[in-house]
């Protein structure tokens, strides 16, 4: 008798249970290997270096991995970016073993993964689109929030009582085991077909159109051109704050990284809470209110109080409800998006759409030091200045309390931006604007 492959929803836990191993042994790695490089290298410019070259191949190549992700197979594409990223880390362990790795080579190693994760995501979330029911697209969306969160978890804490039992090596050995899971699990998986759109077949053309092509899809629907400025501004707001957590409160702590790594288990375990939340409930059924009030509520409980100079606890409980937020409103808008664009153009306006939001990751990077170091930091050590005589009761005057103010003005950013969202009809009513890809889907056997 045959052995049944898993299909649909049941596909969709298989693969997603592979993805959580593989991200676990990603996450046990990237923290053997962050120890290793600084224990080399002393710099925190070099770690940072690491995150730059694994990211910024994912951002360029979007557009290009878009158009050949929508023309390819899916499960394909996914298997050959698992292995990709697997390849880097068995060369990383030879180099380790026999002495000879170099910090460069994280950066090319980095930088050849990157180049393939650009097509993981869009492929994978085309798939969980032909996969799951349009019901479940929330409940799917917060299941791979659960990974990504739960890996950053459990990753650095089994990473930090292992690596000195098994040694680096063999912790990047249970990373490699982890690939081979994942590619196993989608190898024996159904994947199903995706349906051609009348747009779609309108749509083609060669890689270079296709490729600008989501620029085009988005410019023409407002509504979903106005989530996307929405989620660039927040995650602009989003990406200051995250920059300048760690060294608000190491500098609020006399850098005890201890504390430092409580607060920022806890907000983790605060997006696990959120993901497991969504994933029972499967999110509102006006997928909108999850974006827009996940992020009026992850600025003012979450950004707000981290800011406060109320110690320790309101750091934590900030940290925790901060992270539980995003959940819902990356799945919320995660369903949005599956919902109203064909499965055979996601891969396009996908890529494009997630070029677009994390396009201000670096400008934040960029703006966020010299802010702090030489606007804020020494306006508020001075009590004479207005910053510091306006807020100084608020954040206080030491060391820390400009990035405190910072993540402050950042969390009301954020709020006033989900505000200004819900009195634009445009977003507030995107689920019914827009209609459904399936209400007009046909196959390429119906067109004349």
């Amino acid at each position: 008798m045959p052995i049944q492959r898993p299909k649909s929803f049941l596909a969709f836990v298989f693969i997603w249970f592979g993805q959580v191993i593989s991200l676990i042994g990603t996450s046990l790695s990237a923290f053997a290997l962050t120890i290793w490089a600084w224990e080399l290298t002393g710099s925190a410019t070099a770690l940072a270096l690491v995150g730059f070259f694994n990211f910024g191949p994912t951002v360029i190549f979007s557009p290009i991995a878009g158009a050949l992700v929508d023309r390819w197979d899916k499960k394909w594409v996914m298997m050959i970016s698992d292995l990709a990223s697997g390849l880097a880390t068995i060369l990383i362990f030879f180099l380790y073993s026999s002495g000879n790795l170099q910090i460069w080579h994280l950066y090319a190693a980095g930088a050849f993964s990157g180049l393939f994760q650009a097509f993981q995501w869009p492929a994978y979330s085309t798939a969980i689109t032909v996969m799951v029911p349009k019901a479940q697209y929330g409940r799917a969306a917060a299941m791979m929030s659960l990974a990504d969160w739960g890996s950053g978890i459990f990753g650095p804490v089994l990473a930090g009582a292992l690596i000195g039992v098994i040694g680096i090596a063999n912790i990047l050995l249970i990373d490699i085991t982890t690939f081979v899971v994942a590619i196993l699990i989608l190898s024996v998986s159904v994947i199903p077909k995706v349906p051609k759109s009348e747009e779609g077949l309108k749509s083609s053309g060669s890689i270079w159109q296709e490729s600008l092509f989501g620029f085009k899809y988005i410019w023409k629907r407002p509504s979903l051109l106005g989530l996307q400025i929405m989620f660039f501004a927040g995650n602009l707001m989003g990406s200051l704050t995250n920059t300048l957590i760690a060294p608000m409160i190491l500098g609020r702590t006399d850098n005890n990284a201890q504390l430092l790594g409580l607060v920022q288990s806890v907000g983790s375990a605060g997006g696990v809470v959120g993901a497991l939340l969504i994933s029972v409930w499967g999110g509102p059924k006006r997928r909108v209110n999850g974006v827009i009030f996940g992020w009026l509520f992850a600025g003012l409980l979450g950004q707000i109080f981290y800011g406060t100079n109320l110690g320790l606890p309101v750091w934590m409980a900030a940290a925790f409800i901060y992270n539980f937020f995003f959940p819902l409103l990356n799945s919320s808008n995660q369903a949005i998006w599956q919902s109203k664009v064909p499965p055979d153009l996601q891969g396009r306006v996908f890529s494009i759409r997630r070029l677009i939001a994390q396009i201000t990751v670096p400008i934040a990077m960029l703006a966020a030091g010299p802010l702090a170091d030489f606007v804020f930091e020494p306006a508020l050590k001075n009590p004479l200045s207005n910053l510091s005589s306006a807020f100084g009761w608020l954040v206080g005057n030491g060391i820390g309390s400009g990035m405190a103010l910072i993540v402050i003005f950042a969390g009301l950013g954020m709020a006033s931006i989900s505000i200004v969202a819900w009195l634009t009809p445009q977003i507030r009513n995107v689920d019914t604007i827009l209609p459904d890809f399936d209400a007009e889907l046909k196959s390429a056997s119906e067109l004349p």
